[in-house]
């Protein structure tokens, strides 16, 4: 049994600082909601490490938004139910591509620069859209150039404090409903923060697996503290893996952006032959899972580790103008994207799944919102559009914003207390050990392919971890394993309970869609088994 609360605590014993809003996390989706929140709440922003380190800095491809005349909001909404495998929520869809334009207007205004080409904003396409839609920023570093205008910001915004170095153990609460925030500082002191309204901006789940995209801050902790809490968790199964990241001795698995092909790459086996073809009629500009399980079959067949990502029939200039980042990257491990084959293999990059909330970004918890990567607002479906993540951030962070502002303030003081009986000592085996092994048992037992043993035999594996939740855990690393073996447990469940293949879920004992029996969503409740909510795309 997952426990209510990692810590033992009272909160008459703890120092209390109360606050409006608690933005927890500062990614896109954090700094954002914290500077629309501050217009008229007092905001306090907590990161568990440096305000600019987030899965957004990384972040390359671009953000999808319509803008321009050949477009239309319908033509998103098509690419993005596609994608989604039938398990989009269409209201949620049709909200993101109608307010997605003036949520790239806000970026701007808030001193975003996007690329621009003949005075127009500069516009690619990456997989499954139909549209040339994809804004972008210094060629390849989009992510970066977004949290850099939107720090810029909040550093001096009058109403937001930012609180680095901090970790929130717990969100707290009362009769289901959250009444804010256990933090654990820099020296060790824990400290209670109350407010009228708690965002989860946590990011994604990326370290649950040994080879990701993601940094090291993806550790799912945002997920995990809503399960704890009693919020409702949808759709673990769906994990992306990006289907091209670098694969080269000494080098991490550094991202090599889906708008590389979407700007004419190729993919070829270690023969060189292009292998797309076999696959689906839109080559190498399918949906991300369909490319990931071909290039993991060309890896199988021809008995690799990579496949190789080929441009260099492109202009040279055209690749360093395009990709910097991407290209200097590559030269910094003797690659030179214009002249050489990049060798590439998939690696997780993007969950799906995560805490469910309503069109307004709060979950079934009152008072505790998601936003960004840790929520499921319905968007994605089963598999993710390519850069939809960064506009489902704005949108909904400025609608959870508009439901802040019809809450009422916080009454009285909190008594809570809580104390675990079956408290332990703290674990002996080095955190960084449990965490490899730990990613290591996913990627062997629910990484892209999946069966029933297989699943299983993870699941028994990650069983063995749960006494390290009742034992005496008193650092950042300790309560990052925590959130991760939590999160862990909540995928391989979801993807043993979901007997199909459908987006990004991929299951060799049911290798078919089922849309008679399938065609659901699961949730999962500290208190419950697993539920299944029906979806509404039609």
């Amino acid at each position: 049994m997952v426990p209510q609360y990692l810590v033992d605590f009272d909160l008459q014993t703890l120092r209390c600082v109360e606050t409006d809003v608690i933005v927890i996390g500062s990614g896109i989706a954090g700094l954002y909601t914290a500077i629309e929140a501050g217009k008229d709440r007092k905001v306090i922003m907590i990161t568990k490490n440096a305000l600019l380190e987030s899965n957004t800095r990384y972040a390359q491809g671009g953000i999808a938004a319509v803008t321009s005349e050949d477009d239309s909001p319908a033509y998103h909404r098509e690419d993005t139910l596609m994608a989604g495998a039938g398990l989009c929520s269409s209201a949620a869809v049709d909200v993101l591509v109608n307010e997605g334009p003036e949520g790239v207007q806000e970026l701007i205004r808030l001193g975003t620069s996007f690329d621009v080409e003949n005075g127009e904003l500069a516009l690619t396409q990456e997989g499954a859209h139909s549209r040339r839609r994809i804004l972008h920023a210094n060629g390849d570093a989009t992510g970066f150039e977004i949290v850099r205008a939107l720090a810029a910001q909040v550093l001096v915004h009058e109403r937001v404090e930012v609180w680095e170095h901090h970790f929130v153990i717990d969100v707290l609460t009362s009769q289901n409903e959250c009444i804010g925030v256990l933090v654990q500082c820099p020296d060790g002191e824990r400290l209670y923060i109350k407010a009228a309204a708690t965002i989860l901006c946590t990011g994604g789940a990326g370290q649950l697996y040994r080879y990701t995209t993601n940094p090291d801050v993806a550790t799912a902790d945002g997920i995990a503290i809503a399960y704890r809490a009693g919020a409702q968790i949808r759709d673990m199964e769906f994990i992306q893996f990006h289907p091209t990241a670098l694969c080269y001795p000494g080098a991490p698995r550094f991202l090599i952006s889906e708008a590389v092909r979407g700007e004419g790459a190729v993919l070829r086996n270690i023969k060189g032959e292009r292998f797309m073809e076999k696959y689906h009629e839109l080559l190498e500009l399918a949906p991300r899972d369909i490319v990931a399980r071909a290039i993991i079959s060309e890896m199988e067949e021809t008995k690799s580790t990579f496949v190789y990502l080929d441009i260099t029939h492109e202009p040279e200039d055209m690749i360093k103008h395009r990709f910097p980042t991407i290209y200097e990257t590559c030269m910094n491990y003797g690659l030179d994207l214009a002249a050489d084959w990049i060798p590439v293999a998939p690696a997780a990059h993007y969950m799906m799944g995560g805490v469910k909330t309503d069109l307004n970004g709060e979950s079934s918890v009152s008072r505790l919102f998601a936003c960004g990567e840790v929520s499921s607002t319905g968007v994605h479906g089963a598999n993710r559009l390519a850069s939809n993540s960064l506009s489902e951030a704005i949108v909904f962070g400025k609608r959870i914003v508009n439901r802040i502002r019809d809450l009422e303030p916080l009454h009285g003081s909190a008594s809570i207390s809580h104390k675990d009986g079956e408290r332990t000592s703290a674990p002996k085996q080095a955190m960084i050990e449990r965490r490899l092994k730990l990613q290591k048992v996913m990627v062997r037992y629910a990484g892209l392919r999946r069966n029933e043993t297989l699943l299983h035999k993870g699941l028994d594996e990650l069983k063995r971890q749960l006494p390290i939740l009742h034992a005496e855990l008193t650092r950042k690393e300790e309560f990052e394993f925590a959130n991760m073996l939590i999160s862990c447990l909540l995928v391989n469940r979801a993807a043993l309970e979901r007997q199909e293949s459908r987006g990004a879920h991929y299951r060799e004992d049911y290798p078919q869609k089922d849309d008679a029996m399938w065609r659901k969503h699961l949730l999962q409740h500290r208190q419950d088994e697993i539920m299944e909510e029906f979806s509404d795309d039609v």
